[in-house]
C-alpha cells in the first residue's frame, strides 16, 4: 500500500525481518523459501532470539529457551542456509551468550549478522547492583564480537527493565539529558569497538515504553551522537541499517 504512492512519499516495510524456527536444520529453507516469495523483494533475513538464562522467568520473562541454541547442530544447519539465500541473522541474547555469537560469526563469515541491543546487558537477578562487575565483562565481549567483519550493533533497547535502570521507579520518567547519561557507556563503547559505519540506533518499541516516550529516546540518541561527524550520524541514524538491510530508499 506505501509503495503504490497513494499514501505520499512514505515507505513502510522497504526491508522485512521475519522469523524462521532454525532448529529444523536444513529443512528451514523451504520455509525462508516462501518468505521471500511472500516478501515482495522485502525479506531480508530473520530474527531468532537465543536469550536464555536459569534466572529468567524471575525477570518475568514469559518464554523459556535451551541454552547453547548457537551451538547446535540442527540451528547451524538452518542458519548455513541463510547466507546462499541473501539473508541476514538479528540475534537477541544476553551478555552471558554473546561468546556464542563470536563462535557463530567466526564459522559462517559470509552471513550478515546484527547484534540487537547492545548484547544485553543484565542489570537484574543475582546482577542488580552490580553494574561495575558486569560492565568490563559485557565491554570485554563486545571488544571481541567487533573483531568479526560480517557483524553489526544495534544500539538501543536500553530503557529495557533489563538493563538495571531504576527509571521506572521514579516519580517522573527521565529526560533525554538523564537517559543519554546512563546510556552513555555503553553506546559509546559500542560505536568505538565497532566504528559508526557498524552501528544503528535502533527503536525498541514497546518494550522500552516502561521507563520512557519515544522522543526521548531519540532525543538521547541526538545528544549521544553530537560528538560525531555528519557522516558519522548519518551511518548512526541511518546508512549503516540501509546499508546493512540493502534498503532502496527513494528521496
Amino acid at each position: 500500500m506505501a509503495a503504490s504512492g497513494t499514501y505520499g512519499k512514505t515507505q513502510v516495510c522497504a526491508g522485512i525481518v521475519g522469523y524462521a524456527d532454525l532448529t529444523l536444520g536444513a529443512a528451514v529453507e523451504k520455509v525462508l523459501e516462501a518468505m521471500i516469495a511472500a516478501g515482495g523483494g522485502r525479506f531480508r533475513g530473520i530474527r531468532f532470539i537465543t536469550a536464555s538464562h536459569p534466572d529468567q522467568a524471575a525477570w518475568g520473562s514469559m518464554v523459556s529457551r535451551p541454552e547453547g541454541l548457537l551451538t547446535d547442530r540442527h540451528v547451524r544447519e538452518g542458519f548455513a542456509r541463510l547466507a546462499p539465500l541473501g539473508l541476514s541473522l538479528d540475534a537477541w541474547m544476553y551478555h552471558t551468550q554473546l561468546g556464542e555469537l563470536v563462535d557463530l560469526a567466526r564459522a559462517f563469515p559470509e552471513t550478515q549478522i546484527v547484534l540487537d541491543h547492545v548484547g544485553g546487558a543484565i542489570g537484574v537477578g543475582r546482577y542488580a547492583g552490580k553494574r561495575d562487575e558486569v560492565f568490563p565483562v559485557w565491554k570485554a565481549s563486545i571488544q571481541q564480537i567487533a573483531k568479526c567483519p560480517n557483524v553489526v550493533v544495534k544500539l538501543g533497547g536500553l530503557a529495557m527493565c533489563l538493563l538495571g535502570y531504576d527509571f521506572h521507579l521514579r516519580p517522573k520518567p527521565p529526560s533525554s539529558e538523564q537517559a543519554a547519561a546512563a546510556w552513555r557507556p555503553y553506546i559509546e563503547t559500542c560505536i568505538e569497538a565497532f566504528g559508526p559505519n557498524r552501528c544503528m540506533f535502533e527503536s525498541n518499541f514497546p518494550p522500552d515504553k516502561g521507563q520512557c516516550s519515544y522522543p526521548v529516546i531519540f532525543n538521547a540518541f541526538k545528544r549521544l551522537s553530537a560528538q560525531y561527524n555528519e557522516a558519522e550520524k548519518t551511518a548512526l541514524f541511518s546508512k549503516t541499517a540501509t546499508d546493512f538491510y540493502r534498503l532502496k530508499l527513494e528521496s
